[in-house]
């Protein structure tokens, strides 16, 4: 017997049919012998349309107020799933996150998880009950509130509830078949992986992958948790997130372990800003100064370019999130004098395309795949960044799709059939 913990998303749960498909899985889980803790998101598109309503009321909701609603989406599909189960003739009992002991910090909207105690949730799986937890929600201690763990948060539930159970597994179900080379939606020839390293996960996940939500990854890697990303549409294996020291699953006993592919996937992300701040004055100390400006704004720094001084003034670009860059421009724009640059140039038309592979390290010539194939498409690079095992370049959102087609074939990753998207939303 195993101890599995299953996390479905809005997508897996959008609907009373798809919660009874949803029930029937765990059920099967429970018929093979496994105890069940599932972490449910709110069905469907059910946490926008409440921040459409907290927005028709309010221009500016109150941070607590508004984690009091959202929080409701996911108590709403825990009680419905559990329901479901019942009407299976199967003991299921529902839980908020501060039942399920999901302690975090105070900070609305985007809290981190600081304990998990899940005293009443060892209690019903001794008792036989299947465990159903309100995913993307905590509680502080010190406030006595109701948090909200930010997008991606009943993923991060769901590891966080298996590295406190020492679960077996924790299973991430969306509506794709585990994790491809690329996004199927982008690139219909995009190949299933296997298995994938968390290191190159991580790097996937923060530059456009949305199959799995960064901050799960780096939780299930930091307390060692094996991922199993697959399809609440399909009973197919998905794809493992290995970490450090980890073995396949499908790996035989005393096998061998096979060599890292040079590249493991290819990323998009159409969700970036680019900023930049001309004729910044050439001396010591101006970069600092515009970046403790950014950082206070509460901006996510990505790339950075700045430009060779001919004139003793310099231009500095960088990237932001799309969400992040009104509130870095107009900070930017009240230290103008302060800091001494001419002008601000803000542009939303771009995208990111990324190259990941944990064989980077070992293999040359990577890089120069990467630009031979987006010269011979025509397309112009504006920005570069480089980690270990990743190479990231900006374009023109209007180039991006094509250049990670061009680029995906050029690095061998296309598959010999379409990849199957089940609902639409990767999620």
């Amino acid at each position: 017997m195993a101890l599995i913990v299953q996390k479905y998303g809005g997508s897996s749960v959008a609907d009373a049919e798809s919660i009874k498909r949803v029930a029937k899985r765990i059920v099967d889980t429970r018929r093979a012998g496994h105890d069940v803790v599932v972490a449910v998101s709110a069905m469907g598109d059910t946490t926008d349309e409440l921040l459409d309503l907290a927005n028709e009321v309010a221009p500016i909701p109150a941070p607590r107020e508004l984690d009091m609603l959202l929080s409701s989406g996911e108590r709403i599909s825990m009680a419905l799933l559990a329901m479901a189960i019942h009407s299976m003739g199967f003991e299921a009992r529902s839980f908020t996150g501060s039942q399920a002991g999901m302690i975090t910090d105070s900070q609305h909207g985007a809290a981190r998880i600081v304990d998990v105690t899940p005293i009443r949730l060892r209690e019903a799986l001794d008792e036989g009950a299947i465990v159903i937890v309100a995913g993307f929600q905590g509680f502080n201690r010190d406030t006595r509130d109701i948090t909200t763990l930010g997008r991606g948060g009943s993923d991060t539930t769901a590891v966080a509830l298996a590295a406190a159970l020492d679960a077996d597994v924790c299973e991430i179900y969306s509506d794709v078949d585990g994790i491809f080379t690329a996004d199927p939606r982008v690139i219909p020839k995009a190949q299933k992986l296997d298995h994938i390293g968390s290191e190159e996960m991580l790097e996937l996940a923060a530059n456009g992958a949305k199959v799995l939500y960064i901050r799960a990854v780096e939780y299930a890697r930091r307390h060692g948790v094996l991922i199993h990303a697959r399809s609440t549409f399909s009973s197919s294996e998905g794809t493992y997130v290995l970490g450090e020291g980890m073995k396949n699953p499908r790996e035989a006993e005393g096998a061998a372990a096979m060599e890292e592919p040079i590249v493991a996937g290819v990323a998009t992300d159409f969700g970036q800003a680019k900023i930049t701040v001309a004729g910044v004055p050439d001396v010591p100390g101006k970069a600092a100064e515009i970046f403790k400006i950014v950082a206070k704004s509460g901006a996510n720094v990505d790339m950075i370019v700045q430009n060779v001084s001919a004139t003793g003034r310099t231009d500095i670009s960088f990237t932001v999130p799309k969400a992040d860059s009104a509130g870095a421009l107009k900070a930017l724009a009240g230290e103008q004098t302060e800091v001494g640059f001419q002008n601000l140039v803000h542009d939303d038309q771009i995208g990111k395309l990324s190259v990941v592979g944990a064989g980077m390290r070992t293999h040359s010539g990577v890089s120069a795949v990467l630009f031979e194939a987006l010269s011979a498409g025509g397309i112009n690079i504006e920005m570069i960044s480089t980690s270990e095992i990743r190479i990231s370049v900006v374009l023109r959102d209007t180039d991006l799709a094509e250049a990670a087609r061009t680029v995906h074939t050029a690095y061998g990753l296309d598959g010999d059939a379409e990849a199957t998207v089940h609902a639409g939303t990767g999620r």
